[in-house]
């Protein structure tokens, strides 16, 4: 159990190395669908970095009631020094999912992908006609960057 926390610890300290950690309020910023992945992998992500003593955000248990959601959540992003997409089957079915993401990249920060349950090629934004078509195009543009982004893979039928 030690080495595989001292080689969860080397691969992360890779991460932050590039820049000075800061004291932020989040140092990595978990974006996810929480209809697929909050009781799995969205949730263990957030309880392995808390364990790595990074700061993670993760809105189920990074948000208390009365926060404002948008206010919350962008300052997070803002802070955060990488973000971690997690996609799943009906990510792109979540405007607010999307959203996040290109947040995300519009800040520049650096994104790591992990798929579960989808190959990159799966993943397609929908136009169900609730979406300005100026969204949809900034949805599509981030969703293609993040098809050509080396990122982990997970399949739940097989751990």
């Amino acid at each position: 159990m030690q080495r595989r926390s001292s080689t969860a610890m080397s691969f992360w300290g890779q991460i932050f190395r590039r820049g000075k950690m800061t004291q932020s309020n989040c140092h990595v910023f978990i974006n996810y669908r929480r209809v697929d992945t909050n009781k799995n992998v969205a949730g263990l992500l957030y309880d392995h970095f808390s364990r790595l003593n990074l700061r993670p955000f993760l809105d189920s248990k990074s948000m208390k009631p009365g926060d404002k959601l948008f206010e919350k959540i962008h300052a997070a992003i803002r802070d955060c020094k990488v973000g971690i997409a997690v996609f799943s089957p009906n990510y792109c079915n979540s405007y607010f999912c999307l959203h996040e993401l290109c947040m995300i990249m519009e800040c520049k920060k650096r994104v790591i992908p992990i798929f579960v349950d989808v190959k990159p090629s799966e993943l397609r934004v929908v136009d169900n006609g609730s979406c300005p078509a100026k969204e949809l195009v900034r949805f599509r543009e981030a969703i293609a960057e993040v098809k050509n982004t080396v990122g982990l893979t997970f399949d739940s039928t097989n751990g």
